[in-house]
């Protein structure tokens, strides 16, 4: 089969379209001929080197990154039932990697793809999807909630936009270009802002004309996190849930206290319940198959994962990155 190998932690260049050995399943496993593999931007994180407590720990190289998977199961291990030959499925634990024609699976991570749901849109739900499901229940959000996301175009962004909307939450949506602020506004935010203005923290400010700021879920950090935490308003929450600059904020504990801000870093907070993950992922598909979520998808060919991790460090795209066989 092919599939893309990373041989040495570096640029996006050294991911590798080439030719492996087909994978076998084993016992409890079956094999998928894989239709849609999701790309994650921890991904790209990884595929430089970089570690650390919020990342999940450095592979051995070399490597098949992608654990989100959806397609059509084409083989099964010796205790399988064969009838799971043919269904279409989707999973976030693929081996040794999504990046690839074809990828192993255990049966426990397995979800057959409820009726018309595409293998594009299963795979953007099955993780993206799910992590959403996570940081909304951290978020606690309310009809009453007045809600800042930042990074509001990207894959987790659009569907916080979705749903706050849905609840009947006021909602500010900010990302960066004009293409994706328009993005967000399609998406029904009350308020879509570009965070690349240098005065997008005071056009907020503006238009909430006194209102507090209840909740900012962000997902870029740096400057533009502090910008978003200021705009909070007392007893306020604060949640971090990504951080596509690369570039750390934190506010220190005097500030969470004088201003009586609960803050949380939900990313952290999921790692630490990897038990609730399953329940996610199923709550996050049956969302999109019921229309209630619908997220955007960016597909590159699988030769072109190179291309997808460069775009999507930069910021380039638009919701989920999804490689196509």
């Amino acid at each position: 089969m092919h599939a893309v190998v990373l041989h040495a932690f570096g640029p996006a260049e050294n991911l590798r379209y080439e030719s492996v050995p087909d994978p076998v399943p084993g016992p409890g496993e079956v094999r998928i001929a894989v239709r849609a593999a999701g790309v994650h931007l921890v991904e790209t994180m990884m595929r430089t080197g970089l570690a650390g407590d919020s990342l999940p720990p450095l592979p051995e190289l070399p490597s098949i990154f992608g654990g989100e998977v959806a397609g059509r199961v084409d083989a099964v291990g010796p205790d399988v039932d064969p009838s799971w030959i043919g269904r279409d499925v989707v999973t976030s634990g693929g081996r040794p990697g999504g990046y690839a024609e074809l990828a192993v699976a255990g049966l426990a991570s397995l979800h057959p793809l409820p009726d018309g749901l595409g293998y594009e849109t299963a795979v953007a739900m099955v993780v993206t999807g799910s992590t959403t499901m996570g940081f909304l229940d951290v978020a606690g959000l309310t009809p009453d909630d007045v809600v800042l996301i930042t990074s509001a175009a990207g894959g987790i962004g659009r569907l916080l936009v979705q749903y706050a909307r849905d609840l009947g939450a006021t909602v500010i949506g900010a990302a960066g270009g004009p293409a994706k602020v328009a993005a967000v506004a399609e998406l029904g935010a009350d308020l879509a802002v570009d965070y690349d203005q240098p005065s997008w923290d005071k056009t907020v400010a503006e238009w909430l004309d006194g209102r507090p700021l209840t909740a900012v879920l962000d997902g870029v950090g740096g400057d533009r996190a502090r910008a978003a935490f200021e705009l909070l308003g007392r007893g306020g929450r604060y949640l971090t849930i990504g951080n596509a600059s690369r570039q750390d904020f934190w506010p220190d504990a005097g500030t969470l206290a004088d201003r009586e801000i609960t803050a949380v870093n939900a990313l952290l907070h999921l790692l630490g319940k990897p038990e609730q993950r399953p329940e996610f992922e199923v709550r996050a598909l049956a969302a999109a198959a019921e229309g209630r979520l619908v997220p955007a998808v960016q597909t590159f060919p699988l030769a072109q994962a190179a291309a997808a991790h460069a775009a999507l460090e930069s910021r380039a795209t638009t919701g989920k990155v999804v490689l196509v066989p």
